[in-house]
Formats: C-alpha cells, structure tokens, sequence
C-alpha cells in the first residue's frame, strides 16, 4: 500500500542536506511554560526571592492606595 519512494508526512524530504541540530528533529521543543518551570526549579532561592518581593510590592501598593482614598 505505501509507497517507499514517497514522502514521509512526518520527515522532510531533503533530510540528508539538513544541518544536524543538538535536539534531534522527532522531539518537540519544549513549551515556554516548561523551560520557564524548570528553570525556577534549578533557581529555586532566586524565584523565591523575586516572589516574595513581588507579593511585598503588591500589598504596598493595595495599602497604600487604599489609604490614599479612604
């Protein structure tokens, strides 16, 4: 039924002139979301660092304005 002399779907039909990448073709390039997951993971004390940070400016920014127009 398959013809071997036609195209793949899934491979590039000049796979040979391709230059090789570090990551090879078949997989997926991880999503925005996960590099950035795992790179909260291997800097876990700095995510932190910077969450903490940002809840501490929220907070003073919501008192602070709840102050000015009360």
């Amino acid at each position: 039924m398959s013809n071997p002399s036609s195209p793949s779907p899934v491979a590039p039909q000049n796979s040979e002139n391709l230059p090789e990448s570090p990551a090879a073709s078949t997989e997926a390039k991880p999503s925005y979301v996960k590099l950035a997951m795992r790179n909260m993971v291997r800097k876990r004390g700095t995510s932190l660092q910077h969450f903490a940070l940002t809840t501490v400016g929220l907070l003073a920014v919501l008192i602070g304005l709840s102050y000015i127009t009360r």
